[in-house]
């Protein structure tokens, strides 16, 4: 398999763990952002391009790490250019347009992996492993949680432009949640957001109710700068238990203030065993081989039309319908 040859299009807080990922995958990688780019790529010894029409000769495939209200726009350009996409979550502001980009791909020939790298965290993976086996029987209840340091560029509380918590944060266990105890139904949600002496903050708290009948509790913070980045999945079927909590070995604890550098906004990366190399891989082994990744673009627009009714949900106070439409082809592949 030929090292692959990518456009790293931003330089904004998540761009460091893809850039990271890609080096330990030996890419050859050139970076345009229109922020940032030069001082990335003189991180990671990357090139720089200057334009879009710069950058398509020089790559097969982009990743694209820019702010949410661009992802469209920036992948549709990247599929006109024959180039095959990655990017992150989510796939698009809306489920519309995340379906105008997956089809403009499939009439490309181009392939398409939005970026849900919890997919590819161990916990995560093992848990449906177990699930698809019937080691916990039925799933009957599922509870996710998810919490960090709020971010600190103004564009992820402009909802209108980034979905807010929901659709940056809360989607990945959106997705878990549909990945682990099938498709969504129903969907009832609250959140809430305010500024404060200690900077902004915001939460949700939401119900999805599964076709098979099961019910998931999805709850995200963002909260004060000093909050370590965590989170939690509990899957109760009726023949077991499956649980996980990164801060099970400091559980009762109370967090401060603290100064505004301790808390985090991501995981800590570690690129030798990041799961952000491993879904890279993942995807430039599915472009090199013509298999299914753990994850499709069809996937990318489930999740946001999932996050979408929770928005809708938490905006009127009332239940939101949802078509319990299958996420394949992803759903029968299992993680490698």
């Amino acid at each position: 398999m030929s090292a692959p040859r990518v456009g790293l299009i931003g330089a904004g807080g998540i761009s460091g763990v893809h850039a990271a990922g890609w080096q330990a995958l030996g890419a050859d990688v050139v970076v345009h952002s229109e922020h940032g780019g030069q001082a990335l790529a003189d991180r990671f010894g990357f090139r720089t391009a200057d334009t879009l029409a710069d950058l398509w000769p020089q790559v097969d495939l982009v990743d694209i790490v820019t702010p949410t209200s661009t992802h469209a726009e920036l992948a549709l350009a990247a599929i006109g250019a024959g180039k095959h996409v990655v990017c992150e979550k989510p796939l698009a502001r809306t489920s519309a347009e995340a379906t105008a980009v997956v089809e403009a791909a499939e009439a490309a020939g181009v392939r398409l992996f939005p970026a849900h790298v919890v997919r590819y965290f161990p916990e995560y993976a093992a848990a449906r492993a177990a699930i698809r086996a019937g080691r916990i029987g039925t799933v009957a209840v599922a509870r996710f949680r998810r919490m960090s340091a709020a971010p600190k560029a103004d564009w992820f509380f402009d909802e209108a432009r980034s979905g807010g918590i929901v659709l940056d944060q809360m989607i990945h266990d959106l997705d878990q949640a549909e990945w682990l105890a099938g498709p969504v139904s129903r969907v009832f949600a609250r959140s809430t957001a305010r500024a404060g002496d200690g900077g902004r903050v915001a939460s949700a708290a939401v119900t999805l109710t599964h076709g098979s009948g099961a019910i998931s509790h999805v709850y995200g913070v963002w909260g004060h700068p000093g909050l370590p980045f965590t989170s939690s999945f509990e899957i109760a079927g009726d023949g077991g238990l499956l649980r996980y909590d990164m801060a099970r070995a400091d559980s009762a604890r109370v967090h401060l203030g603290g100064p505004a550098n301790a808390g985090g906004y991501l995981p800590a990366p570690n690129p030798s065993m990041s799961p952000y190399t491993a879904e890279l891989a993942d995807f430039w082994a599915a472009i090199s081989t013509g298999a299914e990744a753990s994850v499709s673009g069809v996937d990318g627009v489930r999740a946001v039309a999932i996050a979408e009714a929770v928005l809708a949900s938490a905006a009127s106070g009332e239940v939101v319908e949802l078509p319990t439409e299958p996420t394949e082809p992803s759903t029968e592949g299992s993680l490698r």
